[in-house]
C-alpha cells in the first residue's frame, strides 16, 4: 500500500465519521423542530397522536412526540371570527376594497312576497370547544357558512321585501343568530354566534330604479300623512276648545237669565202681595220709585201747574232746549 492509497483511506474514514456526526445532528435538528411548539396567547393547541385525539395544550412553549408521531392544531379560541356573505373584503385600511360580482349567488335571495332582494351579511363568531370544532363536523367553517347562508334564506323566505329592505332588517338579523345558533348546537360543533350583521341590503340592480321610486313615493306619502295630522292636531283641539267656551258662555247666560226671571218674578209677588194688603199705598211707593229711577235720566225738567197758562210764555224753554242740546 503506497502512501496516496493510506492518505485516501485515511480521509474516508474521516468523512464516515463526520457524516455520522451530521446526521446525528440533522435527527436532532428534525427532532427539536417537530416537537417543540409554540401556541400563542389567543390560542389552544389540540394533540392528535396517530390520527386519534390525545390532550389539549395551552398558551406558551410545549412539546410534542416528534417526527410526526403526534399532530398539533392551533386553535383560536379567544379571537373573533367573521364569515363575509355576498362579498369579500379584499384590503382592508382607510378604504377598504371589497369585491362582490362574483358572489352575487350568495346573497340573491327569494323573500315570502316572491320578490328578490340582494342581501349582503356578516356572521361573527368564536371557538368554544376546539375538540368539538375539530371531531364532531367535518370542515367546520364550510358547514358553518352553509349553515348562515341557510338560515339567512329561511328568515328572509318569511318575510316580505319592504320588511327585508327597511323597518325589518334588525329583526331579520336578530332571527338569523339566534337560528344559527340553534343549529350550532344541535350539530355540535362548538361554534358560538356572537352577531349577525346585515352589511347591506338592496333590490336587484334591474328593479333598483323602480324600487327607489316606489319608496320615495312611500315616503311621500308617509309625510304628507304626518303634515296632515299635524294639521289636523292644531286646529281641531282649537275648535274644540272655543266650542267648549262658546258652550259655556251660553250656559251662563241661560243661568242669569234665568236666575234674573226668577227675582224679577218673586219681587213682582212680594210687590204683588202688598198690592193686596194696601193697594193706595203700594201704587205710591211704586210711582216714587219708578220716577226716582227716571228723572235722572231725563236732564233738565220744568214743572209746572197745568192751570198756569200765564207764567209758561215767559219761561226761556229753548235756552234750556238748546243747553240740553
Amino acid at each position: 500500500m503506497n502512501e496516496q492509497e493510506l492518505q485516501l483511506r485515511q480521509t474516508l474514514e474521516k468523512l464516515r465519521k463526520n457524516s455520522k456526526k451530521v446526521i446525528i445532528g440533522l435527527i436532532v435538528l428534525i427532532a427539536l423542530a417537530t416537537s417543540v411548539k409554540t401556541i400563542g396567547p389567543e390560542q389552544e393547541g389540540v394533540v392528535l397522536m396517530f390520527g386519534k385525539y390525545n390532550r389539549t395544550l395551552q398558551p406558551g412553549l410545549n412539546f410534542i412526540a416528534p417526527f410526526g408521531l403526534e399532530k398539533l392544531y392551533k386553535i383560536p379560541v379567544q379571537r373573533q371570527l367573521k364569515q363575509e356573505f355576498g362579498f369579500r373584503t379584499i384590503e382592508a385600511g382607510t378604504r377598504t376594497r371589497y369585491a362582490k360580482d362574483e358572489y352575487r349567488d350568495e346573497s340573491l335571495m327569494l323573500t315570502g312576497d316572491l320578490n328578490l332582494a340582494d342581501v349582503e351579511w356578516v356572521v361573527q363568531y368564536r371557538i368554544v370547544n376546539s375538540f368539538d370544532y375539530l371531531f364532531k363536523v367535518r370542515d367546520a367553517e364550510d358547514a358553518l357558512h352553509d349553515m348562515s347562508e341557510a338560515a339567512m334564506r329561511k328568515i328572509v323566505g318569511d318575510r316580505t321585501v319592504n320588511e327585508v329592505l327597511t323597518v325589518g332588517r334588525q329583526e331579520v338579523a336578530t332571527s338569523v343568530e339566534v337560528l344559527l345558533q340553534r343549529m350550532c348546537d344541535e350539530y355540535e360543533n362548538g361554534i358560538r354566534i356572537d352577531q349577525v350583521v346585515l352589511q347591506d341590503v338592496n333590490p336587484p340592480d334591474p328593479v333598483k330604479a323602480s324600487f327607489n321610486a316606489v319608496n320615495e313615493a312611500q315616503q311621500e306619502r308617509e309625510t304628507l300623512i304626518n303634515r296632515a295630522e299635524s294639521e289636523y292636531n292644531r286646529v281641531i283641539p282649537r275648535a274644540r276648545g272655543e266650542a267648549q267656551e262658546t258652550i259655556q258662555r251660553a250656559e251662563g247666560y241661560a243661568l242669569s237669565r234665568v236666575n234674573r226671571a226668577t227675582g224679577e218674578a218673586d219681587r213682582f209677588n212680594s210687590l204683588y202681595t202688598e198690592y193686596i194688603r194696601a193697594p193706595e199705598v203700594t201704587k205710591k211707593r211704586i210711582y216714587l220709585e219708578t220716577m226716582e229711577r227716571l228723572l235722572p235720566t231725563i236732564g233738565n225738567k220744568v214743572i209746572i201747574d197745568e192751570n198756569g197758562t200765564n207764567v209758561l210764555p215767559l219761561l226761556n224753554l229753548d235756552g234750556i232746549r238748546e243747553l240740553d242740546n
